[in-house]
């Protein structure tokens, strides 16, 4: 957190839910994943999230050794329908554990 100009902390990412993965009637794409960003609600209000990073946070399971919380970067890539829903693609395929948790959708770029 960032202090501001009067003194209130101003976040540099925006909470986001992870809904599921992109998927038709029998098929589901897992490397897709689909996101609700909070406070966008149209398409338009999507297009300017769209190339920033996404970032799911988890707790490692096992410390061995190095830090405790583990991160999968993605980013936003486009809309998904006119409700404010967006694709993001991730380096690596979220885990089914992730459905309804919280990302961040960083607010400054980031060259991952």
């Amino acid at each position: 957190m960032v202090k501001g100009r009067q003194g209130e902390r101003v976040r540099l990412y925006v909470r986001v839910t992870i809904l599921g993965y992109k998927r038709s009637k029998s098929n589901q794409y897992p490397n897709t994943s689909l996101v609700q960003i909070e406070g966008v609600n149209t398409k338009e209000e999507v297009s300017w999230y769209q190339g920033k990073r996404v970032a799911y946070i988890y707790k490692a399971e096992v410390k061995v050794s190095g830090p405790q919380y583990h991160c999968i970067w993605g980013k936003v890539i486009r809309p998904h329908d006119n409700a404010g829903i967006v694709r993001a693609k991730f380096t690596s395929n979220l885990p089914p554990k992730s459905m309804g948790s919280r990302v961040r959708v960083m607010m400054y770029l980031i060259n991952i």
